[in-house]
């Protein structure tokens, strides 16, 4: 009885050539004798490299359907329409297959960069421990070289961070807030070969108090191409401008215009507040220009420890009048100190 090579991949004669495909892919890593030390590793890997060869091909796999093996390589008679008759011969060498499949100058690492979500490998691969921990490294035409021979497995390289200014508001950073942020990145199709576009929505949770520069790191939700590993995605917090405040800090700074007069004679202000409440205070002393008042613990929280605040600071600036009628400036002689 000739080879069932549906049973070897383990799938149904009715199977679609994206199912050969997924199938090899698993039975190969699964039986790849530098990764399976079991005794019958190797003729397994060429079992399936041989099942491979002729299911993926619609001429080979029409003709083991009607006469299996046996017509496949020749016994039945088959024609092959040139006169002839039809004959296939595996060409013994499983490692040309595999190298064929995966491409690139190291299928081991194109297919073992990606990983699925839960630290599982594509498409449920059944392989334990690291999977780079027993293979030899690969020359530049795909096959194995031997474990004394010169040289190191080429790596693929990680491509560089990709970096997004992500704009809050002070209240947003009083607050905590979540953001969602739509990507669009190329990911590998199933072949190993090709890419796809795929939205993603990230979610970027702002802590209470977060300083500007902060930054929120995507690990590997970049562009994936066959040859480098994903690049990260970096979003850094820049502070949006305020059309009352000025962030320093843990601090928040209001800046304060009154007039002269108010700045010799006292005044009463209202100080508004990043949380949305109204502070009054009275002012007596005289206020000269750049002085600073501080208002204890209405600034923005500590990123540390958020239930602690910064202060609201009060930043004064001094309006002088273009001009002043001159018996006002004899009463400011008469009433102002010299010095």
């Amino acid at each position: 009885m000739g080879k069932d090579y549906y049973s070897v991949l383990g799938i149904e004669k009715g199977a679609s050539d994206e199912d050969i495909k997924k199938a090899y892919r698993k039975q190969a890593l699964k039986w790849h004798p530098d990764k399976n030390k079991t005794a019958h590793a190797e003729e397994k890997f060429k079992e399936v490299a041989e099942a491979y060869e002729v299911l993926s091909d619609p001429k080979k796999r029409e003709i083991y359907d009607q006469f299996g093996e046996e017509g496949l390589k020749g016994g039945a008679g088959v024609p092959d329409g040139q006169g002839g008759n039809f004959r296939y011969t595996f060409h013994g060498d499983p490692h040309a297959t595999f190298a064929a499949f995966f491409g690139g100058t190291n299928p081991f690492e194109i297919f073992f960069g990606r990983r699925m979500p839960g630290g599982r490998d594509d498409e449920d691969m059944e392989i334990d421990g690291d999977p780079f921990g027993s293979f030899t490294s690969f020359n530049m035409n795909g096959f194995p070289r031997e474990r004394n021979q010169v040289g190191s497995q080429i790596r693929r390289k990680q491509d560089s961070p990709i970096i997004h200014e992500l704009r809050v508001s002070l209240e947003e950073i009083y607050n905590g807030c979540t953001k969602r942020m739509r990507i669009s990145r190329k990911r590998m199709n199933p072949d190993g070969r090709t890419t796809r576009i795929e939205d993603k929505i990230l979610t970027i949770e702002i802590k209470k108090g977060w300083k500007e520069g902060t930054k929120i790191t995507f690990p590997k939700e970049g562009d994936e191409t066959p040859s480098t590993i994903p690049a990260d995605i970096v979003f850094v917090i820049k502070d949006k401008p305020h059309p009352h405040f000025k962030r320093d800090g843990s601090n928040v700074i209001w800046p304060v215009k009154i007039s002269l007069r108010e700045a010799l004679c006292g005044c009463s202000i209202t100080i508004p507040t990043i949380e949305g409440r109204n502070i009054p205070m009275t002012i007596n002393e005289v206020v000269k220009p750049g002085m600073r008042r501080r208002v204890i613990g209405y600034g923005l929280p500590f990123p540390k420890n958020p239930d602690q605040k910064g202060d609201l600071i009060l930043e004064f600036e001094v309006s002088f009048p273009d001009s002043i009628p001159p018996s006002s400036k004899e009463v400011l002689k008469r009433h102002l100190p010299v010095s």
